[in-house]
């Protein structure tokens, strides 16, 4: 019956496809030696064909960040024909963002891994591995035609230049024969025609080979000096070919030209000019790429303000005694969604359209890994606690370092921080993340002395905690104006903790 439900028919069915009358299938039953050949092929002829077969379920290279194109297998943390429950973690994908683990959808068993651990720049939807139902032979698997594994990466082939044909070569110039040609700069060659001087009697010193103005005047002075006399070109006769000329190689160019040093030799020391290539990791090529594109798409604007954090380092302190452990970056986070909260209309992105207003306050904090920089977000920072945004730094910045974030955990996000005051670093300004519209850029707090007035009208001495902010801001939808603005309440919450609470 199990085979007939399988098969979705039923066991009179079943007996007229393998050959077997009623009753007298019965008998055979019976004696199984009575069976004739006939039957028997019949039988094995069963067995064979394609439809009672199951095909494997297939696992493919998933989409795990918006950004990601391709991805790297870290590790499989199942083997071949282990037995998957559905959620179970089958490997680890490197994305462009973080380390993320892929989890079964299906009951069955792990099958064939197609690609195996370490295997880089695999595309999106190509097939990895293959799963199969329990009780099925994982062993003999069938991997499917229509997908393939991923193909080898190789350096892309170097078109070859398409032949000439030869009727259409053109009559060059004759070159005067030992003499090197120069690349020469419009002030060189005005020089040197004024003065009847050849670029071929000096040096060029300009950069991939031109002769500048400079070589052209160190000529002059050598003729001055009479260490060279006038040098004419005498005109040649145009050559006019009788027969066709052979196509030929196109010339090298004469003049020097700077040459890549070569790759040094995997396994051996560094030789004396030869460089070492760095694998890029999948987040440094997509930062990479982010990057560049940020910079030449979004117009950025900058503006910087000096904020006093004695009060915050005060309150600070006063936590400490009650072993509550925060930082000044936290105060910072509190303060930019507080003031994002009172002015909405630089919670905002730009969707390539138009300016779009955000109905959540998430911030997303930079934090620097060993394959690059990485931003999680503080989910709805406005209404959290300075302990409590603490807590949730704390936690994503580990898991960023240790490639464990969720997509979820830095996907998004309205308004981005770096802070590289832990560095030592004063003033910095920082690229702008799309499609946010912002990033404030927080460097550290130093002591100054600034001349204040006490109660009393006196003028003394006091010594200030400063930091300086610098807020990149896209200009398409905060201005100048009100960037200013944002900035001046900024400084106002972060100077007065007692509103941040």
């Amino acid at each position: 019956m199990a085979a007939s439900w399988r098969l979705g028919c039923d066991l009179g069915m079943l007996r007229s496809l393998m050959g077997f009358g009623g009753r007298r299938g019965l008998g055979l039953v019976k004696g199984a030696a009575g069976w004739s050949a006939a039957r028997g092929a019949s039988w094995r002829w069963f067995h064979s064909t394609q439809w009672l077969r199951v095909d494997p379920i297939k696992i493919l290279m998933p989409s795990l960040s918006p950004t990601m194109e391709e991805g790297n297998i870290v590790k499989w943390l199942k083997k071949e024909g282990e037995a998957v429950s559905a959620g179970d973690a089958l490997c680890e994908i490197e994305t462009d963002k973080a380390v993320v683990t892929l989890d079964a959808s299906d009951d069955g068993i792990l099958a064939k891994i197609l690609v195996e651990e370490g295997s880089k720049n695999i595309r999106l939807g190509s097939l990895i591995g293959l799963l199969v139902e329990e009780g099925e032979d994982w062993k003999n698997v069938e991997i499917p035609k229509d997908v393939g594994p991923p193909a080898a990466t190789s350096p892309p082939a170097v078109p070859r230049p398409s032949p000439v044909p030869p009727s259409s070569v053109p009559v060059q110039k004759e070159r005067t024969p030992g003499k090197l040609q120069f690349r020469l700069s419009p002030a060189a060659r005005n020089i040197l025609e004024k003065h009847t001087l050849d670029a071929s009697q000096g040096t060029a010193t300009g950069p991939r080979g031109i002769f500048t103005k400079e070589d052209a005047l160190k000529l002059v002075q050598l003729k001055q000096m009479g260490k060279i006399t006038e040098s004419r070109p005498t005109p040649t006769p145009p050559v006019t070919p009788t027969t066709p000329l052979p196509s030929q190689a196109p010339a090298k160019p004469s003049y020097p030209r700077p040459m890549i040093p070569p790759m040094s030799t995997p396994g051996q020391p560094n030789a004396v000019g030869t460089f070492t290539e760095i694998p890029a990791s999948n987040i440094r090529r997509v930062i990479a790429k982010r990057l560049t594109e940020s910079k030449s798409t979004v117009p950025h604007a900058y503006i910087t303000a000096d904020c006093d954090v004695g009060a915050v380092l005060k309150v600070r302190q006063s936590l400490v005694k009650d072993d509550i452990k925060v930082s000044v970056n936290d105060f910072i986070i509190k303060a930019a969604a507080v003031t994002l909260k009172q002015m909405p209309s630089v919670n905002v992105s730009w969707d390539g359209e138009g300016p779009k207003q955000l109905p959540f306050i998430d911030i997303s904090v930079a934090v620097a890994t060993d394959k690059g920089l990485i931003t999680p977000i503080i989910k709805d920072a406005a209404a959290k606690g300075i302990q409590e945004i603490a807590d949730s730094v704390k936690v994503l910045s580990k898991k960023a370092r240790d490639g464990k974030l969720l997509p979820e955990e830095y996907q998004g996000g309205s308004f981005s921080i770096s802070n590289l005051g832990m560095f030592g670093i004063s003033e910095f300004t920082a690229v702008i993340n799309p499609p946010q519209a912002c990033i404030l850029a927080v460097g550290r707090f130093r002591p100054v002395l600034k001349l204040t007035q006490d109660e009393e009208g006196n003028d003394r001495l006091q010594q200030h905690q400063l930091i300086t902010v610098t807020m990149s801001s896209d200009g398409r939808v905060v201005d100048d104006e009100l960037a200013t603005r944002f900035l001046e309440s900024f400084k106002a919450n972060l100077e007065n903790p007692i509103r941040l609470a």
